[in-house]
């Protein structure tokens, strides 16, 4: 069988490459999941900005929900990739299994305990009387998906993490543009309105899902998908070493949501929907910028758990070398952009000049440290790839509690329009914490992963030549 990339033998370089650059791909095609939706919605005749922010008050909600599928995926993948680097693949396979089983409970969990609680928890979120409508009509569909959502992210990880970068980029390509073509076919030609935008997002995501199953399932796949019973210590291991990313990802929601809340509490009824409209519109920016770099920093874990799981010190340094660099590089070219490309970026979603005006300053504000933001992203996302989630689940939240910080004493003190200073102070402040950890501790864990196998070797050796002398 012929691997799509060698992750124990490879140069160190090109397979960062290799496995970086289809994820960086595949995830910023997934962006077109919201961008697309939010760019028809907002150009919807008499109801576009209203029903804009109505979506964006949804859009945290909806992504917090498929926040379970990295509980589960980029909880597993880095798991199957040290116990394919130690070449236990019956181990790996049990892995799997146990992922795809706890996708589909996840899924069942969270469409029977979020249908009755859709508007309370939408009001909380920052939905006014006008956009509630528009929040509930969109989410009640996405909700109803949930299976393809979760089954499509969260099985794809487990897809990149056996080397097939270029696979996983393809299922997301083919949801996103399946995505394209039904948006405007559900939402103008059929007239379902946001309704069809939501409808035509889960039946991309079914079309992903359907993807990524038959990979599995496949002699392609290295390990393939079987079929068992969940196994008490693997669903231990997955939910704890999944539970940085799904916070990451969960909280970056809960801070979208609080940030809605913040903008329409300060900005009163004059001023506040134009704000939560303006944040849908920053917040689409940071997906093309956050959800890409997520691909570099997730799409190379298994560069690192490979390696790391076979004691490779020198292999895993040359990786995160050349991950920081591809991370930072990355964050570069997106803070130029905001700055050229802004003003058209903030086009597709509202011809209104002032609001247009508005989120073109914001975006400029919230990607002030976005540099850092990259060093921070190859870091954390480096040491869950290596199953160290001790030190990335706290780096992780200390950047969450600098912002949450920033957002409530920022607005209070200067006005609504200066929460959007709490992305550059967490983005300057979380970063300078994980690079000192990383500088601490890395070398120190590499090289006590080392001695763990040469003393693991040693009593295998001994154990084979005693039952030699018995015989």
């Amino acid at each position: 069988m012929k691997l799509e990339n060698d992750l124990g033998r490879d140069p160190v370089g090109r397979l960062v490459r290799r496995t970086a650059i289809p994820s960086m791909l595949g995830q910023f095609v997934s962006v077109l999941y919201s961008i697309v939706d939010r760019m028809y919605v907002g150009h919807l005749p008499g109801i576009g900005d209203i029903a804009l922010a109505g979506v964006g008050v949804c859009g945290p909600v909806v992504t917090l929900v498929g926040s379970a599928a990295s509980l589960i995926g980029v909880g597993g993948a880095p798991l199957m990739s040290i116990r394919m680097g130690e070449g236990r693949l019956d181990r790996a396979r049990e892995i799997l299994s146990n992922c795809f089983l706890l996708l589909l409970i996840c899924a069942a969990v969270l469409i029977a305990g979020l249908m009755p609680l859709r508007e309370p928890m939408l009001r909380l979120f920052g939905a006014s009387d006008a956009t509630l409508p528009y929040a509930m009509e969109y989410f009640t569909v996405y909700l109803c998906g949930t299976f393809f959502a979760l089954l499509a992210t969260g099985m794809n990880q487990l897809v990149i993490c056996q080397g097939y970068a270029r696979v996983g980029m393809c299922s997301v390509v083919l949801g996103a543009v399946l995505n394209i073509v039904l948006d405007p076919i559900c939402m103008f030609v059929l007239d379902m309105g946001v309704t069809g935008a939501a409808l035509a997002t889960v039946i991309s995501q079914a079309g992903s899902a359907a993807f990524v199953l038959a990979f599995l399932l496949s002699r392609r796949a290295p390990v393939r998908l079987t079929f068992g019973r969940l196994q008490g210590w693997i669903v231990r291991r997955v939910l704890t070493m999944g539970l940085t990313p799904f916070l990451i990802i969960a909280v970056d929601n809960v801070m979208i949501i609080v940030m809605n809340a913040v903008l329409q509490r300060y900005g009163g009824p004059e001023r506040g929907d134009l704000l939560v409209t303006c944040n849908t519109i920053v917040q689409s920016f940071m997906l093309v910028v956050t959800m890409p770099l997520g691909g570099i920093s997730t799409g190379t874990q298994s560069v690192l758990g490979y390696n790391y799981g076979a004691g490779r010190a020198d292999r895993v340094l040359g990786a995160q070398r050349h991950i920081a660099a591809l991370c930072a590089g990355f964050t570069a070219v997106m803070f130029v952009l905001a700055r050229l490309a802004g003003p058209l970026f903030v086009r597709l979603f509202t011809d209104d000049g002032a609001l247009a005006a508005e989120a073109v300053r914001a975006i400029g504000i919230c990607t002030l440290a976005i540099i850092p933001l990259g060093v921070q992203y190859a870091i954390v996302d480096g040491f869950t790839g290596m199953g160290q989630v001790q030190l990335s689940l706290p780096l992780s939240a200390w950047r969450k509690l600098v912002y949450f910080a920033a957002i409530f004493l920022l607005p209070a003190a200067f006005g609504a329009e200066a929460a959007f200073y709490a992305e550059p102070v967490s983005d300057v402040l979380g970063p300078a914490a994980s690079i000192a950890v990383y500088l601490l501790c890395t070398k120190r864990l590499l090289a006590r992963r080392e001695e763990e196998l040469r003393r693991s070797r040693a009593a295998e050796a001994a154990s084979l030549s005693a039952a030699d002398g018995v015989q």
